[in-house]
């Protein structure tokens, strides 16, 4: 589950939050107020630009986030194909093993059925 801590942006939270939820593929978002460390704004065109600051700085958040999350998921796909891969490799392996253990059992038979008739002709012309 992905989360964002965002800062409040006045009256734009919710518009916030839809954004990034939407656009971004975030779980949820986390919002909290945090303006006791912020300057006091002298008018609403400040208070405006300090809303608009604090929304794109948890946007900025959230995008480095999803960033991290695609990077580690192309990493496991790549690990993903790579198993794959060894598991085609070995499956092949396996399969040219098993027909060439059959082939020298095979052989084996073969080999011991003549050796047989051998033994026999042998038996047949030491008793005579």
């Amino acid at each position: 589950m992905d989360y964002v801590v965002l800062l409040t942006c006045g009256n734009w939270d919710d518009y916030c939050r839809l954004f990034i939820t939407r656009v971004l593929g975030v779980d949820s978002v986390t919002v909290f107020e945090s303006r006791d460390n912020i300057m006091a704004p002298q008018n609403s065109v400040e208070i405006a630009l300090s809303g608009l600051r604090q929304a794109l700085s948890g946007l900025e958040n959230a995008i480095d986030m999803r960033i991290e999350l695609q990077r580690e998921s192309s990493d496991v796909e790549a690990e993903v194909k790579r198993v794959h891969a060894d598991r085609a490799r070995l499956a092949h392996e396996l399969d040219q093993s098993e027909f060439r253990a059959n082939r020298l059992e095979e052989v084996n038979r073969e080999v011991s059925r003549r050796l047989v008739t051998a033994m026999e002709t042998i038996r047949a012309v030491l008793d005579r």
